[in-house]
């Protein structure tokens, strides 16, 4: 019996090691150069030429430039950040979610591969912001703690109003997370695009 358990134990992790394998989840951050209403063909900021695999039914979001006078508190927010030498995080960028993604988005505070060093914070801006030397604090919050971020002047602020396939054409610059099968094929179900100079979030 102990044996038979054994067996079952490697061939359980066996199987979710593959279920793994065949769904790796990958952030394509590209530019597109074509697309077939099916095929999205880009060139990401590494250089690669790949193509992302979309359903007929694929979410296309568009992004969309607004002030940081459109924040206010309570809002649900996410931000890229990265430490200056005081040790202070400082966003690269401000993302207003749409309401309808509270809940949906996973709040919390967690390392990113915008650049190196990188963090991503999703979660409720809990009060006003504070000037300060270099820009305005927020103090965001989210279940298990809370972050203070500089808003330095300058930085890109959009939120996501939603789109359609028409928005995925040569030249826009798009984010997504998508997923990568076992035999390098990509697929995504949502994808985020460029808009009248507004790039999607990073």
């Amino acid at each position: 019996m102990s044996s038979f358990r054994s067996l079952l134990l490697i061939s359980l992790t066996l199987v979710a090691q593959l279920a793994t394998a065949q769904n790796a989840p990958v952030r394509v951050r590209a530019t597109i150069t074509s697309f077939d209403g099916q095929v999205l063909a880009v060139k990401t900021r590494e250089g690669e030429a790949i193509q992302i695999h979309l359903p007929d039914n694929v979410s296309v979001s568009a992004a969309k430039t607004i002030t940081f006078a459109d924040i206010k508190p309570g809002d649900f927010v996410g931000t890229a950040t990265v430490k200056n030498t005081q040790g202070v995080l400082v966003a690269r960028e401000l993302h207003l979610f749409p309401a309808a993604l509270r809940g949906v988005v996973s709040e919390g505070h967690t390392n990113w591969d915008l650049e190196p060093g990188s963090q991503m914070t999703n979660a409720t801006l809990s009060a006003a912001p504070v000037q300060s030397a270099g820009g305005r604090e927020i103090t965001l919050s989210y279940k298990d703690g809370a972050q203070t971020i500089l808003i330095p002047e300058g930085i890109p602020i959009f939120t996501t109003v939603p789109g359609d396939k028409s928005l995925l054409v040569p030249g826009a610059t798009i984010f997504t997370g998508a997923q990568r099968a076992a035999d390098g094929k990509i697929t995504a179900a949502r994808i985020q695009v460029s808009k009248d100079g507004a790039r999607p979030a990073q």
